[in-house]
């Protein structure tokens, strides 16, 4: 088994062992078999969005089948580890640690996984079933790194849901949907350059700092997706809803379709 793996699995055996003493072999799936879970996006994906490597999980027995540790492993070498206890209802403990790992040893541990798991239809398995004791190749490497390049718009997507937006309190407490969107030139590094309002403000509403918040764009997505499609829109873009999920250019033609969620 792959060095890093083996150094993984003894920091899961370790965590189980000092946090959840009284938890037996048999109260673990497959008696506490380390599963690669690869599943959901892939071992590329999570290299490249989430920079980490897909995790390694262990479950409990049980119907629920909650997880009783996740560790993670960032491309730096930086270990997160989640310990749950109550049957992984409750987080028990939180660990950060690392891993002594060279940068082109992690880009051989992920292109490895990858080339064994992913491309090989092994998903959420047990790390015992990677051939992981297998030497990458230069082709393989520029394969991978060449690939990135498919993961940019979600990145840049990652990133910008991060940036604060300008948000009409008639979105954020009264409940409207996104009505009016307008992308100015960002103040800063932390500015998406939106401002997002329901459409049925009146000036003065606006002029008043009580109305109007700064909050990370990605939440104000999560509380109306139909905005998702046009947030990458560059600055000078004026859009307003025209339909319950659509947007269009504001040529001053339409009044705004103003609805709540």
């Amino acid at each position: 088994m792959h060095k890093v793996l083996l150094e993984i699995k003894e920091m899961i055996n370790k965590s189980i062992s000092e946090y959840l003493p009284d938890v037996q072999g048999d109260d673990l799936e497959e008696n506490g078999n380390i599963y690669y879970m690869n599943g959901k996006n892939g071992t590329e994906f999570d290299w490249y969005v989430n920079e980490h490597i897909s995790d390694f999980m262990v479950f409990y027995n049980d119907e629920k089948n909650l997880g009783a540790v996740k560790l993670t492993l960032y491309i730096d070498g930086k270990v997160l580890i989640l310990i749950y206890g109550d049957k992984g209802n409750t987080l028990a403990q939180k660990i950060e640690t690392s891993i002594n790992i060279t940068e082109q040893e992690m880009i051989n541990l992920a292109v490895m996984l990858k080339k064994e798991a992913d491309d090989k239809r092994i998903f959420d398995k047990g790390i015992d079933q990677i051939d992981s004791d297998i030497n990458v190749s230069a082709d393989d490497i520029a394969e991978f790194q060449n690939n990135e390049k498919a993961y940019a718009k979600i990145i840049e997507r990652r990133k910008l849901f991060s940036l604060n937006a300008i948000v009409s309190a008639k979105i954020l407490r009264e409940g409207y949907k996104v009505g009016y969107m307008l992308r100015f030139e960002p103040r800063d590094g932390d500015d998406s350059g939106w401002q997002l309002l329901a459409g049925n403000e009146e000036d003065n509403y606006l002029n008043n700092v009580k109305n109007v918040s700064l909050v990370p764009l990605g939440y104000v997505c999560n509380l109306d997706p139909d905005i998702l499609k046009y947030i990458d829109y560059p600055v000078g873009t004026q859009l307003i809803r025209i339909s319950s999920h659509e947007f269009e250019a504001d040529n001053r033609s339409k009044k705004i379709y103003v609805e709540k969620r």
